[in-house]
């Protein structure tokens, strides 16, 4: 399938693959920083933003699609850097051949991703959607995050409910929400019914890894992205204090620093 997508920038190129819900633009925050130094390549994964489906598909088909994109682009190597899902699925793609990859980032992900997400109720979707709608309206309004964000699912996002944040959440998150598909949210749930991890397969890994994480993550917990970060071989390993799931959007420029930090270690053929 021929994947919508982002290129920016000149240089070594990093594919940056994002989550659930999420789109090449939802990625922003690292692809405006790096493509600075760096060639960043960005799709629509299927079924999400503009890469529109054509009926139902397996994750297994994000992975063909990943790898036909390269090969289109000619690009023989590259860095991985996923959010979340695009966390997980730049891990099946190092393991599938990781000699095609120069280094791995994993952001908010693991190899055997579990969630602690409280019960939602009725409210807490009540208060989402006016949060949601108000803020896509007028960013990043205080009066906005204290009334309903605080309120809404956000709280379970974001710990910390700033102005620079909501920004993020209106300009990279509300379209990717609304161009998520169902065929791509019916995937997800079905692998994640049939209880994904890939734990046991990361003694095979070898290439340079950086795994980052929110302390207070219910998605994707802390504690399943550190026991990621420790059983790779070569992996450097961060945990951010009062941040959760969005933490990229909480501290951008803690998590940029830390990423390019981790880079500049690195020696490209």
């Amino acid at each position: 399938m021929n994947l919508n997508l982002e290129i920016k920038g000149k240089g070594y190129p990093i594919l940056c693959l994002h989550g659930h819900p999420g789109s090449a633009r939802s990625l922003s925050v690292f692809t405006n920083h790096l493509s600075q130094r760096y060639q960043t390549i960005a799709p629509d994964l299927r079924g999400y933003g503009k890469s529109r489906p054509n009926g139902n598909f397996q994750m297994q088909d994000h992975l063909d699609d990943l790898e036909t994109l390269l090969d289109s682009l000619k690009i023989e190597r590259c860095l991985l850097l996923g959010w979340s899902l695009g966390g997980i699925l730049a891990l099946e793609l190092a393991l599938r051949n990781q000699k095609r990859y120069e280094g791995l980032i994993l952001i908010a992900s693991a190899a055997r991703p579990r969630g602690n997400h409280p019960p939602i109720t009725p409210q807490d979707l009540f208060y989402t959607g006016v949060a949601g709608i108000v803020n896509w309206i007028k960013p990043g309004w205080k009066w906005n995050i204290e009334t309903f964000g605080k309120r809404s699912l956000f709280r379970y996002l974001l710990s910390q409910q700033t102005p620079q944040a909501y920004h993020y959440l209106a300009s990279d998150g509300v379209s990717a929400y609304l161009q998520t598909s169902k065929p791509a949210q019916k995937a997800l749930f079905q692998a994640l019914k049939a209880g994904y991890s890939r734990l046991d397969d990361l003694n095979h890994l070898k290439i340079p890894s950086l795994v980052l994480a929110g302390e207070n993550d219910v998605h994707i917990t802390c504690a399943s992205s550190e026991e990621t970060a420790k059983t790779i071989k070569q992996c450097q390993w961060r945990r951010y204090p009062n941040t959760a799931h969005l933490f990229p959007w909480e501290i951008p420029t803690q998590v940029l620093q830390d990423i390019d930090a981790w880079l500049n270690t690195l020696k490209f053929d």
